[in-house]
């Protein structure tokens, strides 16, 4: 349903990993800091000033901005920052919907008779976290969830953003089309050859023409916001529809052994988050980003649900294959790996083959032993003495 009133908040940590760095190193406050050697992590706003990105080569950003500092991650500090921000969210309201370790929707529309108006809740939670935590965050609000997130990416860095219900198309249709969630590089490109490039201008075509450009489920979806409309409420404890992970791998070239070697340790860290959170999952997904930024995706329908490290590898192997032509001639930087189509495993029953069912006993004896002693205490053949790459912190599956 609609929420009556500017009352959902998308509350989103700026630049969180730098800001991390720059609350608990004085040195490095109004610096530019990247997060990250090889691959930019993170970067300040100082850096980004410098046109520094996420997921940019390091010696690219190094060229952009040559005074930065460079500092490695330290994931348990952002793990641990997280985990405080999202207690100052809980105590703020129990209505709260994580988006990630940094960000989350809350609605706070039944608190305003004991904890004021959205807008003073808003200033008051960015208060405590600066207080409580040390690091800067900004606030969407609005009627809708779409216009807060829109709202608080509007307002950054350290900014509180309100969208008033009588001026949300006054806010919302000057903006770029990339603002509409599910607008990536690709649609904004092709939405652009139609002369189409702010959400407007969108808002302005019908339907049918928009699902002529760009697809039925995705033209009907940005008809829709284009034009405010948004009745998604904010969920407590809603699972993710697909669990991944992804990793850059700087310019190259790579070779096969190494891609492959880079493909079983996204897979075996995928099947074993999956098994943790008793999920099975039937689609496959693979994402592939190049040298030239451009970015593709391939994906698998599994026969059945599963979770077995086995068979997700066998469809990401095929997948990847499929796009060797393209690896060759563009250059890899980046390889993801997701399974959607995520149920419980305990609604799947399955009656499996002895081979599968040895494979299950297998990926759970490893399972146990990772949790007893951690992940590099038992590990595949292929990736033994590999550098697997930094698991990032994350909500729980």
């Amino acid at each position: 349903m609609f929420v009556s009133g500017a009352s959902i908040l998308h509350a989103d940590l700026d630049a969180f990993y730098a800001s991390v760095e720059q609350r608990d190193d004085p040195r490095l406050r109004g610096r530019p800091v990247i997060v990250g050697g090889g691959v930019v992590l993170a970067a300040s706003y100082e850096a980004k000033a410098c046109g520094v990105a996420t997921a940019m080569g390091g010696r690219q950003a190094l060229a952009l901005c040559p005074h930065a500092v460079v500092v490695p991650p330290r994931m348990a500090a952002y793990s641990t920052a997280s985990k405080a921000v999202f207690e100052v969210f809980r105590n703020t309201t129990p209505l709260v919907e994580g988006l990630s370790i940094d960000e989350a929707f809350l609605d706070v529309g039944g608190l305003r008779r004991i904890a004021g108006s959205p807008v003073e809740i808003a200033a008051r939670l960015r208060h405590e976290v600066r207080r409580r935590v040390g690091l800067p965050i900004t606030v969407g609000v609005a009627r809708t969830k779409f216009l807060a997130k829109v709202a608080s990416g509007v307002g950054k860095p350290d900014g509180l953003l309100v969208v008033p219900p009588d001026g949300e198309l006054a806010f919302l249709h000057p903006l770029a089309v990339e603002r509409l969630w599910g607008v990536g590089e690709v649609t904004a490109a092709k939405l652009r050859e139609y002369g189409i490039g702010t959400v407007g201008e969108v808002a302005a075509l019908p339907e049918s023409v928009l699902v002529s450009v760009v697809g039925r489920a995705l033209g009907r979806h940005l008809h829709a916001l284009a034009r405010g409309h948004d009745p998604r409420g904010v969920v407590v404890g809603r699972r993710r529809g697909s669990i991944g992970s992804q990793r850059a791998i700087g310019r190259g070239p790579h070779t096969p052994e190494y891609l492959d070697e880079v493909v079983v340790g996204l897979v075996d860290r995928v099947t074993r988050r999956m098994r943790r959170a008793h999920r099975v999952g039937r689609t496959v997904v693979v994402r592939l980003r190049f040298a030239d930024y451009s970015r593709v995706s391939r994906s698998h329908s599994l026969a059945q649900p599963t979770s077995g490290t086995g068979e997700v590898l066998t469809a990401v192997r095929a997948l990847v294959a499929r796009a060797r032509p393209l690896i060759r001639e563009r250059g890899l930087t980046l390889v993801g790996i997701a399974v959607g189509n995520l149920d419980d495993d305990s609604v799947v029953q399955l009656e499996l083959p002895f081979d599968e069912g040895a494979a299950d006993a297998l990926d759970s004896a490893l399972d146990s032993v990772h949790e007893r002693f951690g992940t590099s205490a038992v590990t595949r053949a292929v990736l033994l003495g590999r550098d697997q790459g930094l698991s990032v912190p994350l909500l729980p599956d």
